[in-house]
């Protein structure tokens, strides 16, 4: 028996719908995989592709092969028990030997995996699947840079693609009348003049005159002629001009506490929630401006680089960050032009009193000008009262404030994932 399978290199994506198909057919098995990857590898090795495995089940290859056709004898050697037309009774048990993943059981069932490598771009596809900006609008016409082609008329200059056939020939069709009418009025005055010529009286006839008016019809019926149908002065094009749109310009302040009481191992943690985050914003938004915040007792913007690997440290005052991100937002950031977010990230330790200065500044000056404010507390103890007054805010805004708390570096996906999942809008 012959087999004939097409194992064809996908040479220029030939094959890249199907396999998006393939993707999409089995996308729960291959999310959960990805999930279980996620929480395997460190954050900060989330740029390369993950080789996951799914069940095999329904997955197969087109084959051909020959089929026995008609009628065949087979002669079996070593057969002492039947003979032609015996019945064979059907074995019972379980399935065959087969050494596949699960175990052979008493329905002769097992399972077989299917391992393949998704690229980086389809990984991460997963990783972000299903996640956004919550609340996320559009905002003034203050970015020009976000234009959308719209209708404004017609032009004469254009590509032949946007010629706009209906009105280019009622252009045309008005040109003929108008260069053609005139002619006409004269061709009509010389027939009428010809005709009367030839009603005359052969004496009082004037040969002449009638070869004169035969040449002016003449010449005036082949200016008639001559007039084209549709001429390049008729073509009419859709004219598009860019019409500015309303921006969906957001920014996103990322505060982390480097205090004291934040270990190493929290610090850690911190980091790679931010870095989660800073890898989802530039993967989905353009238009996303991110701001960087540290803060000990007193709070400062720093750059990316020194966000995630300074190693300065101190007290704990949690205000001066909150006064820092609204200094920020009043000077560069209007809220009538900018999307704004705020994620903090802390141990909830936190100077005496300074917790009720913290709630009364997200309650009166951040909240009503923030999209969205999520908090995450690094800490396996009991909270303290940091938590406490931010649970105050939250009861405030609860569609708007956000606060998880994580213990171990495991938990970070998992929290990342319910607090910038897809809200479904209430109508």
């Amino acid at each position: 028996m012959t087999y004939f399978i097409d194992r064809r290199a996908n040479a220029r994506h030939k094959s890249a719908v199907n396999r998006q198909r393939f993707l999409d057919r089995y996308r729960t098995h291959i999310k959960r995989s990805v999930e279980e990857a996620v929480n395997r590898r460190s954050i900060t090795d989330m740029e390369r592709g993950e080789k996951v495995s799914i069940p095999t089940r329904d997955i197969s290859e087109p084959v051909f092969q020959h089929g026995p056709g008609g009628k065949r004898s087979i002669i079996a050697p070593g057969n002492k028990e039947f003979v032609e037309g015996d019945r064979l009774r059907r074995p019972g048990g379980g399935g065959g030997g087969g050494s596949g993943e699960g175990s052979a059981s008493n329905q002769g069932e097992g399972m077989d995996e299917f391992a393949f490598t998704l690229s980086r771009e389809e990984f991460l596809d997963f990783v972000f699947d299903g996640l956004e900006l919550p609340h996320l609008e559009r905002k003034n016409l203050v970015d020009l840079d976000e234009v959308r082609p719209v209708r404004a008329g017609f032009t004469r200059d254009g590509v032949p693609a946007r010629i706009n056939i209906v009105r280019s020939m009622r252009e045309a069709h008005a040109r003929r009348i108008a260069m053609r009418g005139p002619i006409r009025r004269a061709l009509r005055e010389a027939q009428e003049a010809l005709e009367v010529e030839e009603r005359k009286d052969p004496v009082l006839r004037h040969p002449a005159r009638i070869a004169e008016l035969k040449a002016e019809i003449e010449r005036l019926e082949k200016r008639l002629e001559s007039v084209p149908f549709i001429d390049t002065y008729d073509l009419r094009y859709n004219n598009l001009v860019n019409q500015p749109q309303p921006s969906s310009k957001a920014v996103m302040f990322c505060v982390m506490d480097v205090s004291g009481s934040m270990t190493q191992a929290h610090k850690d943690i911190a980091k790679r929630f931010f870095l989660l985050l800073y890898l989802f914003l530039e993967r989905n938004y353009e238009k996303v401006e991110l701001v960087f915040v540290r803060h000990h007792t007193a709070a400062k913007e720093v750059d990316e680089e020194e966000f995630f690997y300074s190693r300065e440290t101190g007290g704990t005052i949690v205000s001066s960050a909150l006064t820092l991100v609204d200094e920020i937002i009043t000077d560069r950031y209007p809220p009538t032009q900018w999307n704004l977010y705020v994620a903090q990230a802390s141990d909830g330790d936190n100077w005496d009193d300074d917790s009720l200065i913290c709630r009364d500044q997200l309650a009166n000056r951040l909240m009503p000008r923030l999209q969205y404010f999520t908090y995450v507390e690094i800490t396996p103890h009991a909270h303290q009262a940091l938590w406490e007054e931010y649970e105050k805010v939250e009861a405030e805004y609860p569609e708007r404030f956000a606060m998880r708390q994580i213990v171990e570096a495991g938990d970070i996906y998992p929290v990342f994932r319910d607090l910038f999942r897809r809200r479904t809008v209430q109508s």
